[in-house]
């Protein structure tokens, strides 16, 4: 089955190419929406066959490299040549990736089908998305850094393409440049920790490269280099602060794409490179600080913003940023597996959740104002019931698999050597923080009364939307059974199956040692607790005693006011960045050199040749007997000359 890894690459890419080309003149929403979620069922079947086969190998086996072909090569037989190939690695962390981006992806476009009906550009949005699932397949199942590069650079432009989705509104477009922008600042670190990695390895190969790097010593500076500029890379990607920016604007795409890019595959990019370069982040201690201390800040960051958010989309949006911060808090302290597994579930609850308020979207005629909302449960069955257990997971509460992810990503922040009570209680803040926002979220969109118009006919999604929320809300109810603590079962199966990929980067780092499970127990239920107190005032305040909502925003109005505006961080930038920058291009390479310069040179060319020519053109004054005069006196030049020599 490993030789059909190819396959799931391609497929999506065949789907992009028929719908491209031919898309315009298939007039059939049905069979255009078929085809591009064929695409990726079929990849997904591939993967899961793949999966099973993997399963009946030992360990060691698992792990599979298949070639296509040399991309770049510039063999000299000299230790300078370098090469490229076209090669998908298969092991334990990619397939797990790969099911999480075709299984979810494939539902998504079946849940699209519904979303994007009557839509003028139906077959271009479909071709969008099977171009962007081609591109993290890439980025996922690549063996080496040039062809993950491809893929991140890939699902970059789809993103854009995306979110820009709704071209005519300028608003989309200007969301849609704001992502492109910011993603090139993270990628360009990216790029020159590749560029350093070719320099210390000469290759860009992940085996090589790892396998060279394993027999260095902690704390070599090089490698702090490389790591610190691949997590540019990944905080751009992943939104974490200050390259957040573009996520919360990106909400402008369709919802379908949120749940997609924006949720579970293209912004947790960031958060497997670092998986997948565990072994050099292990090698690098100050790195592997900052990363736990960027994703704990942003966690609540965040969160905080998510508090006071009214767009159903923009609570989402801060949701997922803050979440991605949970994932580099947990690669930060080491716990590369626990970072994974809260990718997992994330991927399952977070894209049920961004369905969730598609179709209350969808219900309320382009509505996204949770203050004039209420009272949908009634009208939207399904939609609120899958919802409400997709609140649930995401605040972590037992047996969810948000719980068991989050929970592992809390005991390894507390007892990790690279941990701290710091981090932890960063991470407990973040939880309490999730669970009161998220059942805001619940209560004022599905409870309560009405305040919406009478212009508003709600009502449920049609199947090819509801059915995905379904399997979602299964997944993300019993989701996190494959990451039990080993406290609770003796052995957490998720962390065993990826225990071969980050044994270099633990052996590396002296972990593996005896816990002690009393404490883990105390921490697992006061984080509960905190989060069940959590849901309790925010249900009691938004529900019961909506007059204390009012009460805090007026005694705490210039919190509020800071939240509200998302702590000015956008207003910084433009003020301390954008502002000189389009001043000084303006006044110095614009006026200065543009003009005076390059402008200058080119008009002082111009008028050198005008003042010459002008010299030359008076000998052509059209009086033949002048230009006899000209010819003789050459003439006798010519012979004295001659004469002479």
């Amino acid at each position: 089955m490993f030789s059909l890894t190819p396959l799931i690459v391609l497929l999506p890419l065949v789907g992009f190419i028929v719908l491209g080309l031919f898309g315009s003149r298939i007039k059939n929403e049905k069979l255009i929406g078929t085809l591009g979620s064929a695409t990726v069922g079929l990849s997904f079947l591939i993967a899961v066959s793949i999966f099973i086969e993997m399963l009946a190998m030992a360990p060691g086996d698992r792990k599979q490299i298949v070639e296509l072909f040399t991309w770049i090569s510039t063999s000299t037989g000299t230790p300078s040549s370098f090469s490229a190939p076209v090669a998908y690695q298969v092991d334990q962390l990619s397939i797990l990736m790969t099911l999480i981006v075709t299984g979810v992806g494939f539902l998504i476009h079946v849940y699209s089908i519904g979303y994007m009906h009557g839509d003028k550009g139906f077959w271009r949005y479909f071709a969008y998305l099977n171009l962007f699932i081609f591109a993290m397949l890439n980025l996922v199942l690549s063996d080496n850094f040039l062809l993950m590069f491809l893929g991140w650079e890939g699902v970059g432009l789809c993103s854009y393409l995306l979110i820009g989705f709704w071209y005519e509104k300028k608003f989309t477009g200007d969301a849609a440049k704001k992502a492109f922008v910011v993603n090139r600042v993270g990628d360009f670190g990216f790029l020159l920790g590749m560029f350093l990695i070719i320099d210390r390895f000469g290759t860009l190969n992940f085996d090589t490269v790892f396998g060279s790097a394993s027999v260095l010593s902690v704390g070599t500076p090089v490698i702090m280099w490389i790591t610190l500029l691949l997590f540019v890379g990944a905080v751009g990607k992943s939104a974490q602060i200050p390259l957040h920016i573009w996520l919360p604007d990106a909400m402008a795409g369709p919802t379908p794409v949120s749940a997609l890019i924006h949720a579970a595959t293209m912004v947790t990019a960031g958060v497997y490179m670092v998986a997948r370069c565990s072994i050099l982040f292990a090698l690098s201690p100050v790195t592997m600080e900052v990363v736990a201390i960027i994703g704990g800040l942003t966690a609540i960051f965040a969160a905080s913003i998510g508090l006071v958010q009214n767009d159903i989309k923009k609570v989402l949006a801060y949701s997922t940023v803050s979440q991605l911060g949970y994932m580099f808090l947990a690669m930060g302290v080491a716990a590369f597996g626990a970072g994974i597994f809260h990718l997992m579930t994330h991927a399952f609850f977070k894209a049920l959740l961004f369905l969730g308020s598609g179709a209350v979207i969808h219900a309320m005629h382009d509505e996204q104002d949770i203050q004039r909302m209420g009272g949908l449960k009634k009208y939207l069955p399904v939609t609120y019931w899958t919802f409400l257990l997709g609140a649930i997971a995401i605040s972590g509460i037992p047996p969810f698999s948000g719980f068991f992810s989050k929970d592992e990503i809390l005991w390894k922040a507390f007892s990790s050597p690279y941990g701290s009570v710091f981090l932890w209680g960063i991470g407990v803040l973040g939880a309490a923080l999730t669970a009161f926002y998220m059942f805001r979220l619940v209560t004022l969109t599905f409870e309560g009364g009405e305040r919406f118009g009478k212009e508003h006919h709600p009502h449920e999604a049609p199947k090819t939307m509801t059915v995905p929320l379904i399997v979602l809300a299964a997944l993300s109810v019993i989701g996190g059974f494959v990451g039990i603590p080993a406290s609770l079962m003796g052995a957490n199966a998720l962390e065993h199956w990826l225990d071969p990929i980050f044994a270099s980067a633990n052996a590396k780092l002296g972990l593996g040692g005896h816990e002690i499970h009393a404490i883990e127990y105390v921490l697992m239920a006061l984080s509960v607790g905190i989060a069940g107190a959590a849901i309790y005032a925010s249900r009691t305040i938004y529900l019961k005693r909506q007059e204390i909502a009012e009460r805090l925003k007026n005694r705490y109005a210039r919190t509020y006011k800071i939240l509200w505006n998302k702590y000015y961080v956008d207003e910084g930038i433009e003020k301390v960045i954008l502002n000189p920058t389009v001043i000084a291009s303006e006044s110095l390479l614009w006026k200065g050199f543009d003009v005076r310069i390059i402008d200058g040179l080119v008009n002082g060319t111009a008028k050198i040749l005008g003042y010459s020519s002008g010299w030359i053109r008076r000998i052509q004054t059209g009086v033949v007997q002048q230009y006899a005069v000209f010819f003789v006196g050459g003439i006798i030049l010519i012979i004295y000359w001659l004469v002479l020599n």
